[in-house]
C-alpha cells in the first residue's frame, strides 16, 4: 500500500512539473524607449500577450523546451527569435525600413493611425480575381461597393458606386496622380485595361478620406499604386479564357536591379470579349513600361502606361416590360442601340456603333530622402487622350445637324437617318508633391498640386441617307474647354498620449473652368447650335479632424469629422434645364468606427452620417447619348453602418464577408416639370409633384458580400457571392 502511495505521489510530482515554466521579458525601441502594446506570440502554440506600459510581457504555463517568439509593433520590423522556457529576455525592435520606391503614395494613404474607414487590396488579392474584368469588379468585395457593366460581363465599360455615390464623386489616383477626367469627373477604367496586373496595392477609402489631388472625394477615394521595383530578373506569361468568347493575355518581364541602381520592367496585355449583351463586344490592348534609378537617398522613376479600346455601345439597357410582353423578340440580352430600318423595311443594326479611345499616361517620380525622418515626393505627369464614338441616328431633323434638307416630290424633307462621330481630344498635365516628416510621435505632410486640363470637342457627320449637297469634311459643332486646378494641404498626426493619435488635414483648393464655342444641341431661338461659352471660378476649404485610439495592437477605435466641397462637372452645366444654374455641393461627413484584428479573427464596425447641401443628384432623365442628368437638391443625407468580418476556420479554410445597411434620403423633394399627356400621347401641360422624403436614386439600403476560400499548398478555390438591395432609377421612390 505504501508502494502505491509513493508511486502515485511521484507521478503527481512529475505531472505537476509540466506547464510550470514561463518566458518573461521587455520590448524596447532602438532609442531604449519601452513599447507598450507590442504583440508577443509563441508560434508553436499561438499563445500571445501584449506588453504593458513598461514594455514588459509574461507568458506562463509552458513546457520545459524551446519556443519561437514573434514580436511585432506598428512602425517597427517584426522580429523572431528562439527562447527556452524559464528565461527572461530583452528585445529591441528597429524602425521599419521602407524602400525609397515604396514612398511614392504615402501622403495619400491611410494607415492604423488615420481616422478613416478603408480597405487595402494587395497584389495577391488582385491576382486571384484578375481574369480580364475591369478594376471595379476586382474591388467589388470591399464594403458598400456596387459594380455594374454595360456589356454584362464586367469587361469594357464598367461603372461603380460606393455608398451610393457614383464614380464622378469618387476620387481616383494612380501613384498620387489624378485619374478622374477633369471635366466629367468620371473614371474610365476601360481606357487602361489590365492595369491590375501592374499594381502592388489598391486602397479604397470610404467617406471623405484624406486630402487628394484632382476631383474631390465626395463619397470615397480609390488610390492605386503601381508595382515596386523587382530585386531579381523575372518573366511571366499569363492567360485566361471564359464565357462569351472572353480571352486575356498578359506578358511581363523585368531586369531586376542592375548594379543595385537601375531597373527596367514592362507589360503588354490584350483582352477580347463578345459580352453578355447583344453585340456588346470589347477589344482592348494596354501596356506599361518603367525605368528607374535607385540610389541610397534618391530615387527617380519614369513610368508610362496606357491603352486602346474599341467597344460596342450598350449603355441603354433593356426594357423588362418588353421582355415580358414579347419574349420571342426581346431577350434579357437585347440591345437597341444601332437599330434602324433599311430601304426594304428590314430591321438592322449598325455594325460600327462603337466607342473608340486611346489614352497614354506619363509619370516622372522623384523621391529624395534628406534624413531618416524627412523625405520629398515630387511627380510630373502628362496624359494624352484622343477618341470618338460613332453611332447611327434615325429620324433626325436636318437643322439639328446644320444640314440642307433633301427635296422630295417638290417638298423639303424634315428628317433623315445619318451616321455621326463625336470626337474628344484632351491633354492633362501638372505637378504634385508632398514633403513628409515621420519621427517618434509626429507625422506630417505638406503637399499639393497644380494641374491644367485642355480639351477639344467636335462633331462630324459621315453619311446622310437623304443628302443634299452634303459635305463629309464639315464639322457639325466645335468647342473647347480649359480647367486649372490647384490645391495645397497640410496633414498632421500626433500621438497625444501613448496610443492616442489626433489627426488634422487642411486643404485649400482653387478651380477655374471655362468653355468656349458651340455644342451638339440645336437652339431654336438662334436657329443655330447652342453657344455654351461660360466661365466659373471656385475656392474651397476642406478641413478634416479625427482621433484614433489603439489600446493594443488588436484594437483600433476612431472618430472623424470632415468637410468637402465639389464643383459641378461639364454635363451639370451643359445639360441643365433652362432655369437651372448648377452650384457647388458641400458634404459634412461624420465617421465613428472600431476594428479588431487577431491571428484567426478580424471584425470591424463603421458608422457614418453624410449630410449634403445642394447635392447634385440624378433626376432619372437621360440625354440623347444616355448620359444621366442631375439637379441640385438642397437637403439630403446618407447614413449607415458597415460591418466587416474575417474568420480563419482552419489552416486551409477562410471566410470573409461584409454588409452595409444604410438610409439615403432626400428631404422635401419636389419632382419638377413632369410632362402630362392625354390618352393619345398628345402633350397637355407640365406640373410639379411634391413628394416629401424620398430615396436617393441608385442608392440601395443593403449591400452584402461574401468570400469563402480554400487553399492547400499550391491549390486554391474561392466562392464569391454578393447581394444588392432595391435601388431606384429616379428620386420618386416609385417601384
Amino acid at each position: 500500500m505504501k508502494r502505491v502511495i509513493f508511486i502515485s505521489a511521484l507521478l503527481c510530482g512529475v505531472v505537476s512539473g509540466f506547464g510550470q515554466y514561463r518566458i518573461t521579458g521587455v520590448v524596447k525601441s532602438e532609442d531604449d524607449g519601452a513599447l507598450q502594446g507590442a504583440t508577443v506570440v509563441l508560434k508553436e502554440t499561438k499563445q500571445g500577450v501584449a506588453t504593458d506600459a513598461d514594455g514588459h510581457f509574461d507568458i506562463g504555463r509552458l513546457d520545459n523546451r524551446h519556443y519561437t517568439l514573434q514580436v511585432a509593433f506598428l512602425g517597427y520590423d517584426t522580429q523572431e527569435l528562439t527562447v527556452k522556457a524559464g528565461n527572461r529576455i530583452e528585445i529591441e525592435l528597429k524602425k521599419s525600413s521602407i524602400r525609397l520606391d515604396e514612398l511614392t503614395v504615402v501622403s495619400n494613404r491611410a494607415d492604423e493611425r488615420s481616422a478613416v474607414a478603408y480597405s487595402n487590396v494587395d497584389a495577391d488579392d488582385l491576382a486571384q480575381r484578375n481574369l480580364g474584368q475591369d478594376m471595379p469588379y476586382l474591388l467589388s468585395l470591399t464594403p458598400s461597393f456596387v459594380a455594374t457593366s454595360d456589356a454584362g460581363a464586367g469587361i469594357g465599360y464598367t461603372s461603380f458606386r460606393i455608398r451610393g455615390a457614383d464614380a464622378n464623386r469618387i476620387n481616383v489616383t494612380v501613384n498620387g496622380v489624378p485619374y478622374n477626367d477633369a471635366e466629367s469627373h468620371g473614371s474610365f477604367f476601360v481606357n487602361i485595361p489590365d492595369l491590375a496586373s501592374s499594381l502592388s496595392s489598391v486602397q479604397v477609402q470610404r467617406g471623405v478620406g484624406t486630402s487628394v489631388n484632382g476631383a474631390p472625394a465626395f463619397g470615397a477615394s480609390v488610390n492605386m499604386e503601381t508595382e515596386h521595383v523587382a530585386l531579381q530578373p523575372f518573366g511571366e506569361i499569363g492567360t485566361s479564357v471564359g464565357s462569351f468568347n472572353t480571352g486575356k493575355y498578359t506578358v511581363k518581364a523585368g531586369t531586376g536591379k542592375l548594379n543595385n541602381k537601375l531597373a527596367f520592367d514592362g507589360r503588354v496585355s490584350g483582352i477580347r470579349s463578345d459580352g453578355y449583351v447583344d453585340r456588346a463586344f470589347s477589344s482592348m490592348q494596354s501596356y506599361l513600361f518603367s525605368a528607374g534609378y535607385y540610389g541610397e537617398h534618391t530615387a527617380l522613376k519614369l513610368l508610362s502606361f496606357g491603352g486602346k479600346e474599341k467597344t460596342y455601345q450598350a449603355w441603354n439597357g433593356v426594357d423588362l416590360d418588353l421582355v415580358r410582353r414579347y419574349p420571342l423578340e426581346y431577350q434579357r440580352t437585347y440591345n437597341d442601340i444601332g437599330r434602324y430600318v433599311d430601304d426594304e423595311g428590314n430591321v438592322r443594326f449598325y455594325d460600327n456603333q462603337t466607342d473608340n479611345y486611346t489614352q497614354i499616361h506619363y509619370q516622372l517620380h522623384w523621391t529624395q530622402r534628406f534624413t531618416p525622418f524627412l523625405y520629398l515626393n515630387t511627380t510630373l505627369h502628362y496624359t494624352d487622350g484622343i477618341g470618338y464614338y460613332e453611332d447611327y441616328k434615325t429620324d433626325r431633323k436636318y437643322e439639328e445637324y446644320g444640314l440642307t434638307p433633301a427635296v422630295e416630290n417638290g417638298e423639303n424633307r424634315k428628317k433623315t437617318d445619318l451616321i455621326r462621330q463625336k470626337w474628344l481630344e484632351n491633354n492633362f498635365y501638372g505637378l504634385v508633391f508632398s514633403l513628409n516628416y515621420d519621427r517618434n510621435r509626429l507625422q506630417t505632410s505638406l503637399g499639393g498640386g497644380v494641374n491644367q486640363y485642355l480639351c477639344d470637342h467636335r462633331g462630324e457627320i459621315l453619311w446622310v441617307r437623304h443628302p443634299n449637297n452634303f459635305d463629309p469634311d464639315g464639322q457639325w459643332y466645335a468647342n473647347n474647354a480649359t480647367k486649372n486646378d490647384a490645391n495645397l494641404y497640410l496633414k498632421l498626426n500626433l500621438e497625444i498620449v501613448r496610443q492616442l493619435f489626433a489627426t488634422a488635414d487642411l486643404q485649400y483648393r482653387v478651380i477655374h473652368y471655362a468653355m468656349f464655342g458651340k455644342d451638339d444641341k440645336y437652339d431654336d431661338s438662334t436657329a443655330d447650335m447652342r453657344d455654351i461659352t461660360q466661365a466659373h471660378h471656385f475656392q474651397f476649404f476642406n478641413p478634416k479632424f479625427g482621433l484614433v485610439y489603439r489600446p493594443t495592437e488588436q484594437h483600433r477605435l476612431y472618430a472623424s469629422f470632415s468637410v468637402a466641397n465639389r464643383e459641378p462637372n461639364r454635363n451639370n452645366y451643359t445639360d441643365a434645364g433652362k432655369d437651372e444654374r448648377p452650384t457647388s455641393e458641400r458634404l459634412y461627413d461624420t465617421e465613428i468606427g472600431y476594428q479588431y484584428i487577431s491571428g484567426r479573427f478580424a471584425a470591424g464596425l463603421n458608422c457614418y452620417y453624410m449630410k449634403y447641401k445642394d447635392q447634385l443628384i440624378l433626376t432619372g432623365k437621360i440625354s440623347d447619348i444616355g448620359e444621366p442628368l442631375t439637379s441640385n437638391i438642397p437637403d439630403s443625407y446618407r447614413m449607415g453602418v458597415e460591418y466587416t468580418v474575417g474568420l480563419k476556420l482552419s489552416e486551409q479554410l477562410r471566410w470573409d464577408g461584409n454588409i452595409s445597411l444604410s438610409r439615403n434620403k432626400i428631404l422635401n423633394f419636389t419632382e419638377k416639370d413632369i410632362d402630362v399627356y392625354d390618352a393619345d400621347w398628345n402633350w397637355i401641360d407640365s406640373r410639379d409633384n411634391i413628394l416629401g422624403t424620398t430615396d436617393i436614386a441608385y442608392s440601395p439600403n443593403i449591400i452584402a458580400n461574401s468570400r469563402l476560400t480554400f487553399e492547400h499548398k499550391k491549390f486554391g478555390i474561392s466562392l464569391y457571392s454578393a447581394y444588392v438591395g432595391r435601388q431606384y432609377f429616379d428620386n420618386t421612390s416609385d417601384s
